[in-house]
């Protein structure tokens, strides 16, 4: 068994390691195993995340887009963030890669909010 603080913080050092190797690394085997070192990290976290999920299905809303991408998209945007970061290294490209990281940054936290494991009513006071 792996340690808690471990485990939560798996998927972040996946994403972590996958965007710190496309933006230090030029090769192209290396550049597209990073790539999939930050694919899985995001579907990792997508996983437990959809698993910790306490709203209701009924108070969900129906969106434009299809739930699978949808549920990627702050993950879109860091890696676009990132890509930013690689191939335009001015001033404008570091403000735009600031402002989508920082917008894919906002989405998670928004979304963490209805990401937590709860003990119910019944199961939070012990039979007496």
């Amino acid at each position: 068994m792996i340690a808690k603080s471990v485990y939560e913080a798996l998927p972040f050092s996946y994403i972590s390691i996958g965007t710190a190797s496309i933006l230090m690394l030029e090769q192209k085997v290396a550049i597209f195993f990073a790539i999939i070192v930050f694919a899985l990290g995001a579907k990792i976290y997508d996983m437990r995340s959809q698993n910790r999920r306490t709203d209701p299905l009924r108070k969900r809303k129906a969106g434009k887009l299809p739930a699978s991408l949808y549920n990627f998209v702050p993950f879109i945007y860091l890696f676009t963030a990132t890509l930013v970061f690689k191939l335009y290294p001015t001033k404008f490209g570091a403000m735009f890669g600031t402002c989508l990281m920082l917008y894919s940054l906002y989405i998670l936290v928004q979304r963490s909010s209805n990401r937590r494991h709860s003990i119910s009513n019944s199961q939070s006071y012990p039979n007496i």
